[in-house]
C-alpha cells in the first residue's frame, strides 16, 4: 500500500482556513493523506491538529502587527521548524502574506528543499510590484484566486503561477432571483483589528436602516468562537441583530436583500452568491500613510478587482472613519432597484470568468497542481 502524502498546510485567518479545507477535499478524492500544520474549525473539520491556535496569526495592519510581532515572530519559528524538522512531500502556506514569507525564508535559510506552494496570490500590482520577483527563490509555484494575476506575476518576475478559481465558485450559488424584502448582512470581518474598526459602522448601518421598508432585519454572519462576543457587542445596537454561524451563513446569504461588507474574500462570495452589497474598509495609520501616496489609489472590492470597474460602491476611510457617510451610500444601494440588478449582473459576468479564467490562465483543480509540485524532482539548496 502506497504510504500517504504528507500535507503541511498553514492558514492564518477564516478565508484561509476555508481555502485549505476545499484543497484537502480535493487532494483526498485523488490520493491518501496525511495533514499537519495550522489551521481554524474548517481544516479540524478535515482532521487537522493545529500546532498553535490560528487566532494567534488573525491580525489586520501594522498597528496590530507590530503589538502582537514577538507572539508572531515566535509562532513563526515553530511552523518553519517543523517543517524543517518533518520533512513534509509538500507544504502550503496560504495568504497572510507577510507571516508566511517569514515562514517560508526561515525554512529556505535552513537549507530546506521541501516544495514551497503560495496559495493566494499577493497583491503586488497595487502594493508592491518587486515583492513578486522576491518570492521566486521561496516559491515553487503560486496558486492564484484571481484569473489576471498568473499574467501580473508572470510580467513583474514572479515565481510560476496558475489560476485555481476560489471555493466560493462552488459554496455559493448564484441565486436565481432578487428578494423585494428580506435580512441585510453585516459583515464586519473577524479578525480583532477589523472588528475594532468596522463594528462601530456596522452599529451606524442598523441605526439608519431599522425602519427601512426592504428590510426585514440583520443578520451578522460570524466564526464560533466569535459569536458570544458580537452577540454582547451587538445587544444595545438600534435594533435586534442575529448573530449566525455555520450553515446560517450560507442560508443567510440566500435570502439577504443586501450587505455591507468589510474588502475581503466575503466580498467575492457575496457576489458568487448574488447579493447587492457596499464595500467599506477602515484603515490604521499605517495604511493611511501608503494609501496617500499612491497616485492613483486602488480599488480594494474583489468583485471590482476582478471586473476591473467599479462594480460595487466602495466606502473608504483611510485615516479618519466618518460615520455620516454610511446611511447615504446603504440607502442608494438599497432605493435604487436598477443598481442592485446591475450589480446582479456584473456577479453573474465575474462568476463566469471565474469558471473559466483567462486566456492565458484556464482554471486548473488546485489539487492538481499541488501533486505536480509535491512530485517534482528536487535538489538541496546550495546544490
Amino acid at each position: 500500500m502506497a504510504e500517504p502524502l504528507r500535507l503541511f498546510v498553514l492558514a492564518g485567518e477564516a478565508s484561509g482556513d476555508r481555502i485549505g479545507a476545499y484543497l484537502v477535499r480535493r487532494l483526498r478524492e485523488r490520493t491518501e493523506l496525511a495533514v499537519t500544520g495550522v489551521g481554524g474549525a474548517e481544516l479540524s473539520a478535515e482532521g487537522l491538529s493545529s500546532l498553535f491556535p490560528m487566532s494567534d496569526l488573525s491580525v489586520m495592519g501594522w498597528s496590530d502587527v507590530l503589538v502582537r510581532l514577538p507572539l508572531l515572530l515566535w509562532r513563526a519559528r515553530q511552523a518553519a521548524d517543523a517543517i524543517i524538522r518533518n520533512r513534509p512531500d509538500v507544504v502550503v502556506l496560504i495568504d497572510s502574506q507577510v507571516f508566511t514569507r517569514v515562514v517560508a525564508e526561515r525554512v529556505r535559510r535552513a537549507g530546506s528543499a521541501v516544495p514551497m506552494v503560495l496559495y493566494v496570490a499577493p497583491a503586488v500590482w497595487v502594493w508592491a510590484p518587486e515583492r513578486a520577483a522576491r518570492l521566486k527563490p521561496l516559491f515553487d509555484e503560486v496558486l492564484a484566486v484571481l484569473p489576471f494575476e498568473p499574467k501580473v506575476m508572470a510580467d513583474l518576475g514572479g515565481p510560476p503561477t496558475t489560476y485555481v478559481g476560489h471555493p466560493a465558485l462552488t459554496r455559493q450559488a448564484m441565486r436565481e432571483s432578487q428578494p423585494e424584502r428580506g435580512p441585510f448582512l453585516l459583515l464586519p470581518g473577524s479578525r480583532a483589528g477589523e472588528l475594532r474598526r468596522h463594528l462601530g459602522l456596522m452599529r451606524e448601518a442598523v441605526a439608519v436602516l431599522r425602519d427601512h421598508h426592504k428590510v426585514s432585519g440583520f443578520v451578522l454572519p460570524t466564526l464560533t468562537h466569535l459569536r458570544d462576543r458580537l452577540v454582547a457587542e451587538t445587544g444595545d445596537w438600534a435594533a435586534p441583530v442575529e448573530v449566525v454561524t455555520g450553515e446560517a451563513r450560507d442560508q443567510a446569504f440566500a435570502k439577504a436583500v443586501g450587505a455591507f461588507a468589510v474588502s475581503g474574500t466575503v466580498t467575492l462570495e457575496l457576489a458568487m452568491a448574488g447579493v447587492p452589497m457596499v464595500v467599506t474598509y477602515a484603515g490604521d495609520r499605517g495604511q493611511a500613510k501608503r494609501y496617500a501616496r499612491l497616485e492613483k489609489p486602488p480599488m480594494v472590492g474583489l468583485p471590482n478587482i476582478v471586473a476591473g470597474r467599479e462594480v460595487v460602491p466602495e466606502l473608504l476611510f483611510p485615516s479618519e472613519v466618518d460615520t455620516s457617510r454610511v446611511g447615504p451610500a446603504l440607502r442608494r444601494l438599497l432605493d435604487n432597484p436598477a443598481a442592485m440588478a446591475a450589480q446582479v449582473a456584473a456577479f453573474r459576468e465575474i462568476r463566469a470568468l471565474m469558471h473559466k479564467g483567462a486566456p492565458e490562465a484556464p482554471l486548473v483543480d488546485p489539487a492538481e497542481r499541488v501533486l505536480a509540485v509535491a512530485a517534482q524532482p528536487r535538489l538541496a539548496i546550495g546544490s
